[in-house]
């Protein structure tokens, strides 16, 4: 390198635009978001649908629109300014903010991450707890001392992951997700039989009216668990919508759709939603149903664990398991990160052990993952408004004549409308929900409109309304000289390839063979089951088969992944 590029050198990789050589294609953003939304929550999210008692119709028209709603929201707020900038929020934020808000916002990013990781680690210890036959913990406290003692287990070894391995962990996650794909349509096909036979009387399931006819009676029946009128269908649509707030309206997800080619990438989130949350949601509500009339219980006296069993057999151990672990993990490598941020004279790994004691000892408490959709609905709210700052910032002011960055071209460290502007807006919006005036799943639309406004208004009092042409000037040859360092840099890096090999197609084969199997096992129980012995049956082959299934998948995934590892270091 030059010396003209020192300053660049210096900098953390994480403060620079993204290079254009590092940039990706559609397909890559797709496997992406398949792999982050199908995680454990969706058991917990699914059945939760079930005990706040929406209608069948209402569910699949609502997580229909909802879910859409949210594509749109990643492709029409979030991709356009990720594109543009080429940055994560966090340093966008630091730009347009300082150092101050910066903080509040690593703060913000600490509790919410920190309760997404326990929620997970409590998810992953559910089925832990139904292999010792520890009994379901139904209160917002933990009943049992072997449950306890099982999640500080689970616990400890996501928090060590994610302070060590975190990046295996990652790697592997990625091949999770056809798997889960697979599993979470195949439990719901190997249950439906069940849940015919308690409603319709036969193991047969003759059509759409068939399906409509028990998911009324047996799954979504439009009463709650306390036995009274359940959510409609504008409740699903919000609560659809509203799940990933924090990443779409707050701007979370600059971070992933900023290596993104094109703004219209912000489409190939639809693989995330569509099945993630459509898809999954529908199955796991239908898992829940089946495993409650299994069982004779009430779907709000089951966890995770026990759904999962009933529905796969071991492999339902397996995918209760890998999809809390690898997102806790996620989600803990990212409070550790926020946290690092706002105490530098601490590592990574120091930050995150202290915030990972914290998120155990949270985990040992069933009502993180009972309340997850409240949970993640006020986690939204909370972030909300430093999205609609950002928003207004970058969409609106050139639009309006307002100067961009005016607050680093004023070399300011704190930002008063920023900081000013988030406050208000959480007043407004947790205002709105303790008087009770609109649905809570919708504040998020009203808290980031309000935001938006009173950030423009005290923005311009401030500065935003001067011109800064010296200022901008820097700036653009600043970014110029990114550019010219950017490519320099791309000469220096290895090509990534891709193992082709027979062995390595070999392996790949095998792995889609078993999904396949899996799939097809399905299948048979669901359409080929004419009675219940037949049934009972086909289920136990699907639960033995599928299983190895499930653990040829993985190790055959696993290798072709080592394989491509050891390629890429040996060029």
């Amino acid at each position: 390198m030059t010396e003209d590029y020192n300053q660049f050198e210096q900098l953390n990789e994480e403060q620079l635009p993204i290079a254009e050589h590092k940039l990706h294609g559609w397909k890559h953003i797709l496997g992406l978001y398949a792999g982050e939304h199908v995680a454990a929550t969706e058991f917990v999210i699914g059945a939760t649908f079930v005990a706040l008692g929406a209608t069948t119709m209402d569910i699949i028209w609502g997580l229909l629109i909802g879910n859409i709603l949210a594509i749109l929201s990643w492709t029409l707020i979030t991709s356009p300014i990720a594109v543009d900038t080429r940055m994560s929020l966090y340093t966008y934020l630091n730009k347009i903010a300082g150092d101050s808000m910066t903080k509040l916002y690593n703060w913000a990013n600490v509790l919410i991450f920190t309760v997404i990781s326990a929620a997970m680690i409590t998810v992953s210890s559910t089925a832990v707890r139904f292999a010792f036959d520890i009994p379901a913990q139904l209160n917002w406290y933990p009943t049992n001392a072997w449950f306890v003692l099982v999640v500080l287990i689970v616990g400890i070894i996501v928090v060590f992951v994610a302070m060590y391995g975190f990046k295996a962990v990652s790697e592997f996650s990625n091949i999770c997700a056809p798997w889960l794909f697979v599993m979470f349509s195949c439990g719901a096909l190997v249950l439906m039989p069940a849940l015919a036979e308690s409603v319709l009387g036969t193991t047969v399931i003759s059509g759409w009216q068939d399906f409509l006819t028990m998911g009324d009676k047996s799954i979504w029946t439009g009463i709650n668990s306390e036995g009274e009128p359940g959510i409609g269908l504008l409740e699903v649509i919000g609560f659809a919508w509203a799940a990933n707030t924090i990443t779409h309206f707050g701007l979370i997800d600059m971070a992933l759709l900023r290596y993104a080619k094109k703004k219209e990438y912000g489409l190939a989130t639809s693989s995330g939603m569509l099945f993630g949350h459509f898809i999954a949601w529908i199955s796991a509500g239908i898992m829940g149903a089946g495993t409650a009339v299994l069982l004779k219980k009430s779907i709000v006296e089951l966890d995770p664990g026990d759904v999962a069993y009933y529905a796969l057999g071991l492999s339902g151990f397996v995918i209760v398991i890998v999809a809390g672990w690898t997102t806790a993990n996620a989600n803990l490598y990212r409070a550790g990160l926020a946290a690092q941020a706002i105490f530098t004279r601490y590592s990574r790994k120091q930050t995150t052990m202290v915030v990972g004691i914290v998120t155990v000892i949270v985990a040992c408490f069933p009502f993180v993952f009972s309340q997850i959709l409240p949970l993640l609905t006020y986690a939204g709210l909370l972030v909300v408004p430093v999205g609609a700052i950002v928003f207004a910032e970058h969409v609106i002011f050139p639009r309006i004549g307002l100067t961009r960055y005016w607050v680093s071209y004023k070399k300011l460290t704190h930002s008063t409308p920023a900081v000013s502007s988030w406050g208000l807006g959480l007043v407004f919006g947790f205002g709105l929900n303790a008087l009770n005036i609109m649905s809570f799943y919708y504040l998020f639309i009203p808290t980031w409109i309000v935001t938006i406004i009173l950030y423009t208004v005290l923005a311009k009092k401030s500065g935003a309304d001067e011109k800064y042409p010296v200022e901008e000037a820097k700036e653009l040859v600043r970014n110029q000289e990114i550019k010219r360092f950017q490519k320099q840099q791309a000469l220096q890096e290895k090509p990534i390839q891709k193992d082709r090999s027979i062995l390595t197609k070999l392996l790949n084969g095998i792995a889609l063979v078993s999904l396949i199997v899996t799939m097809i096992l399905a299948v048979i129980t669901m359409f080929w089951s004419p009675d219940m012995p037949t049934y009972e049956a086909n289920r136990d082959t699907f639960y033995t088969y599928g299983f190895v299934c499930t653990l040829t998948y993985f190790v055959s995934a696993y290798l072709v992944l080592v394989r491509n590892k050891a390629l890429q270091k040996s060029i």
